[in-house]
């Protein structure tokens, strides 16, 4: 096993300290280690996680890592370095932290055998999941989790964010799971759009899904919110492509100069900016899923981030104040578990994209900071079976204290 304990620290490194700060003994204590490296070489950024997170009790890493990295290379130094001690992961569109939002980073909590059971399973033909392989690869997901810590359980799923396959991989593995409390998020690549990746078995994959189960004697909670309300606008999708997740007509009209109108900017002026400050959503139920838009495209078509399909409408979504809406969500969390240990959220990226353009990034990210959480920014999240886009979802972890 390689080890870190002479490697080189950077200036600068977010990991390096002289001594563990009082919240991560406390952390440690409980069962969890988080660490984080800059560095750009793989080989040094996973000797510095290596040499945060190893005890001999570790039994499992996750991890999240920005598509600047060079992914072989990296894959070969965390399975050398870690010496074939399981590890999932998945690249980013940014990286949370404990110092709150990265970029070019790697972020990864180290699991306490002691207090954590965990079992993964990769998916590699994303299209042909049945529910009888979901049934027995959660039974045996279960099985080898529960050997080793018979807790309750919940599940983080992490897909290729391009697969355009979450839909029918969640729905499946949702009916699989049963009440087991599901969360997870869309792999990232740095706001690319061209090539997202998953871990498992010592390496990165594409069109692939992981599927983690976790059982704990800690109390948590699988969380999923955002702050977004409904307007009166309201869109018809007349004609889709649900294949490619394209909208071609809004109202019987091209959808790029329909939705440029309901939004009041011209069709040239439309970006990534424009459609986090105005989503739209389904309405199922009571409740309102936001269908986030990629991009709009030169044949006048928009492509989304999740499904659509002729004949659902759209409502127009206007923002309330972010930073309330978290503080509300944050607070939520500690009134019900009392401090969370940790919290692993999976943010949408067009939530990181409106903090910055309100220059409340900082805000957030000492937010998000005193409050333990640390995760990644998707290209879409993941709860109880339903793809989601535009939301902060993730499982906040107590102390039982």
């Amino acid at each position: 096993m390689g080890s870190a304990s002479t490697a080189p620290r950077v200036e600068g490194d977010i990991t390096a300290r002289e001594r563990p700060t009082p919240e991560q003994q406390e952390l440690a204590s409980l069962g969890l280690k988080v660490a984080a490296s800059r560095h750009p070489k793989a080989e040094q950024a996973a000797c510095e996680l290596h040499h945060e997170l190893y005890h001999p009790d570790l039994g499992f890493v996750l991890f999240f890592v920005s598509a600047e990295y060079a992914l072989d290379p990296l894959a070969q130094a965390l399975e050398s370095t870690f010496g074939g001690l399981p590890l999932a992961g998945c690249t980013t569109a940014g990286e949370i932290t404990p110092l709150g939002y990265e970029r070019g980073s790697i972020v990864a909590i180290g699991f306490d055998r002691r207090h954590f059971g965990v079992a993964t399973t990769l998916l590699e033909d994303l299209e042909s999941v049945s529910l009888i392989d979901a049934q027995r690869r959660v039974e045996s997901l279960l099985a080898t989790a529960r050997g080793h810590l018979d807790g309750e359980a919940f599940a983080l799923t992490l897909l290729d964010g391009l697969s355009a396959s979450e839909e029918q991989v969640l729905t499946t593995l949702d009916a699989a799971l049963g009440g087991i409390p599901s969360f997870g998020g869309s792999a990232g690549d740095d706001n690319r759009l061209a090539h997202t990746h998953v871990f498992a078995g010592g390496r990165f994959h594409s069109a692939a899904a992981v599927v983690v189960l976790i059982t704990t004697h800690h109390p948590f909670e699988v969380f999923s919110t955002h702050h977004l309300a409904a307007r009166r606008d309201k869109l018809v999708v007349t004609r889709a492509d649900p294949a490619g997740r394209r909208v071609l007509e809004l109202n019987a009209l091209p959808a790029v100069d329909e939705y440029a109108r309901l939004v009041g900017v011209l069709p040239s002026e439309l970006d990534e900016g424009v459609f986090a400050r105005h989503p739209l959503a389904v309405k199922l139920g009571d409740a309102y899923y936001v269908r986030s838009i990629q991009r709009a495209n030169a044949d006048g078509s928009l492509s989304f981030y999740c499904a659509v399909e002729t004949g659902i409408v759209l409502t127009a979504m206007a923002g309330t104040p972010i930073l309330e809406a978290l503080d509300d969500t944050l607070g939520g969390l500690q009134r019900r578990l009392g401090r969370p240990q940790l919290i692993i959220g999976c943010d949408c990226f067009l939530r990181r994209l409106e903090f910055e353009a309100l220059e409340q990034i900082g805000d957030a990210s000492e937010r998000l900071s005193k409050a333990s959480v640390v995760g990644f920014n998707t290209y879409g999240e993941q709860h109880h079976g339903m793809h989601i886009n535009q939301t902060f979802t993730g499982v906040a972890i107590g102390s039982g204290r």
